[in-house]
């Protein structure tokens, strides 16, 4: 059975480059990089040597740079970290309703710890309102996180506006790079920023690493604590192989993203415009062109999401209701519920995240089998045949 990958914003497939610069260093450079003999000093040079490509990729210094387990890790050390530091001046934290779960759970942690939390919310498109988040500005704010890119949707922040607004206000500005990473160009200094999280599994590197960068000055309290590892801000003998990885992903990133990203953007177009025209009744959710390119969350009517990603995936197809991190939940998506979706209408929405080893016969593939899967659903839903009957279709259409 053929099998088809479009769920690369759950994960990405290790670069056959990355796999070949790391696997050293879990075969014959296994030291520990702390140790002074001959056993550490392959590994800390090679972790010198990635802290180096991931600064190139970031535009930042590489002493800016702490590595991470994660994305999680990352925004978790961002944002808690900023909170501890910054308490004694103010308590108030802004973010966004469409966060990922990492930012918002752990501002649901600081909400228990006594933080103050405004979440902004989003319009039909899923993008923030700038003159909302100034107005919600307050002389406690103490921290702005706001993610660049939504894992979802696709749909792009104006992170820059975002930086200059806090930059102006003396308000620290953490983003979620995770999901912008190698599809979009990331400068620290043009995006105001100063913290960003990234993450080496949604970038062709292996899970278990990815890196913080946070501005030189910035003060934020460690997360966890031991040794003198990474400067004093993150404790733990480091995952030499995964950090090596991530760097050459980042260099490898900035190599091809050109390239790339014109041909992924090609493919995804290819597969939305191919699904509207032989399915009837499919909308997209999201900014039609304020997203990254690799994206496209569509919301079929009078189908049940699962129930469709298990016939895809019988075929060989895999694609995904939304974060794989809120995967098995029953409720519906939070992005969609905060763009005014309905429950009914999210829960019939499906997302296909395209990546560089992607073809036009994995589209064509996509485009043959999901059509007559959606025709066989609709005719068992009782609520298809009402509509049919009853010309309810116009009416979502002028909606």
């Amino acid at each position: 059975m053929k099998r088809v990958y479009f769920d690369h914003n759950a994960t990405t497939p290790v670069h056959p480059e990355v796999l070949d610069a790391l696997l050293p260093y879990l075969k014959d450079a296994w030291g520990n990089p702390s140790s002074i003999h001959w056993a550490g000093r392959d590994p800390r040079k090679a972790i010198d040597g990635a802290r180096e490509q991931v600064a190139q990729f970031l535009g930042c210094s590489p002493v800016e740079i702490v590595f991470t387990s994660s994305g999680s890790e990352s925004d978790n050390f961002a944002i808690k970290g900023t909170a501890l530091a910054k308490r004694s001046r103010g308590n108030h934290i802004i973010t966004t309703q469409v966060e990922h779960p990492a930012v918002l759970n752990t501002c649901r942690y600081l909400e228990k710890e006594g933080f103050r939390v405004t979440y902004l919310g989003v319009d039909q498109s899923g993008t923030i309102d700038l003159e909302e988040l100034e107005e919600a500005i307050t002389d406690e704010t103490i921290l702005m996180t706001m993610m660049y890119a939504n894992n979802e949707t696709g749909v792009i922040f104006p992170v820059e506006e975002i930086g200059r607004i806090a930059r102006q206000r003396g308000i620290t500005f953490h983003t979620d790079a995770v999901q912008a990473a190698g599809k979009l160009p990331l400068d620290v200094t043009k995006l105001n920023c100063d913290l960003l999280s990234i993450s080496g599994h949604k970038i062709y590197a292996p899970k278990g690493v990815g890196a913080l960068y946070i501005r030189r000055g910035v003060r934020v309290v460690p997360l966890i604590h031991g040794g003198h590892h990474e400067r004093n801000r993150r404790a733990g003998t480091e995952n030499v192989a995964g950090i090596v990885g991530l760097g050459k992903a980042c260099e490898i990133a900035m190599r091809d993203m050109d390239t790339e990203v014109a041909h992924i953007r090609s493919l995804r177009d290819r597969l939305e415009k191919g699904l509207m025209e032989k399915i009837p009744h499919v909308r997209l959710n999201g900014h039609p062109e304020k997203r990254i390119p690799n994206t496209t969350n569509l919301g079929f009517d009078f189908v049940e999401g699962e129930s469709l990603l298990l016939n895809l995936d019988m075929l060989g197809i895999a694609a995904s209701s939304g974060s794989a991190c809120t995967s098995g939940s029953l409720e519906p998506s939070h992005v969609l519920v905060a763009m005014g979706i309905p429950p009914e209408l999210s829960h019939g929405s499906v997302r296909f995240s395209l990546g560089r080893f992607n073809t036009e016969e994995d589209v064509d593939y996509l485009l043959e089998n999901m059509p007559p899967i959606v025709e066989r659903m609709r005719s068992m839903s009782p609520l298809w045949n009402e509509a049919e009957k009853k010309g309810m279709f116009m009416a979502l259409e002028e909606k």
